[in-house]
């Protein structure tokens, strides 16, 4: 069994201006993610997806120079761009990672591979992690189905594809109660959310040393005030998730 880990990353952000290339802590935000990702036991192998827009190049350059693959594919089509990229490395499953979840542990990736290997389940999720912890395991062959069956190109939001359709066997992780925190948002969207990074960077990153989402969650339970720097911004970024395309399938 072939895994990987899919970090989906482009340059354009229009609510947080290259907001992968920003720099926290001394490194960029998408790097930081590349290193968690490293870090993975389970995976075979990394790479960044991100798309063949002239502005992206720099991504796949980074992603060279942090000695991770990548794939260049649509702009708009996430899952497209998952498919031939599994395709093209002959990947089976994949986990994947948004690129402005910069938290995401290696732990989490190595679980929802470890559940997939238990269960088989082509869709496997997290209930309970902060918003921008968690990652998303898909079995290739359901993401093949999907690919053939959607109507629309758009899929910058797609996971009810496969939660939503009743076609996939669907798997959700409760996480344990250390790591239950889902009203922290830790998600790179807006100024605020940049702000809330670079101050736990600031408490944690000495010398540059990694340091794990359980240590950034107690932080925060010793620090409750650092959640409040992004709170305000969560009203805004469901609002625009609302205005993403809908789910439909080809009649």
């Amino acid at each position: 069994m072939r895994t990987a880990v899919f970090i989906t990353a482009r340059v354009k952000s229009s609510r947080l201006p290259r907001k992968a290339l920003l720099k926290i802590g001394g490194k960029t935000a998408i790097e930081h993610l590349i290193e968690r990702a490293k870090r993975a036991v389970r995976p075979q192998l990394v790479v960044m997806c991100t798309s063949t827009n002239p502005h992206d190049l720099v991504l796949a350059e980074l992603a060279v120079k942090n000695n991770i693959y990548f794939f260049r594919g649509s702009e708009d089509d996430k899952l497209d761009r998952y498919l031939k990229a599994a395709e093209k490395f002959r990947v089976e499953f994949i986990v994947t990672v948004d690129g402005d979840d910069i938290f995401c542990d290696p732990e989490l990736m190595d679980q929802a591979i470890e559940h997939f290997l238990q269960t088989e389940a082509d869709f496997i999720t997290w209930n309970g992690l902060p918003l921008g912890a968690a990652c998303a395991g898909i079995k290739v062959e359901a993401l093949r189905r999907v690919c053939e069956l959607k109507a629309e190109t758009d899929t910058e939001v797609w996971g009810g594809y496969f939660t939503e359709t009743g076609l996939f066997k669907v798997e959700q992780i409760e996480a344990e109660e250390a790591l239950r925190r889902p009203e922290v948002r830790m998600t790179l969207d807006y100024p605020e959310d940049l702000r809330f990074f670079e101050r736990i960077f600031a408490e944690l990153d000495a010398g540059g040393r990694f340091f794990s989402l359980r240590e950034v969650l107690s932080l925060l339970e010793e620090k409750p005030e650092i959640t409040e720097i992004n709170r305000g911004v969560q009203a805004a970024y469901e609002e625009h998730l609302k205005k993403s395309a809908p789910v439909r399938l080809k009649s």
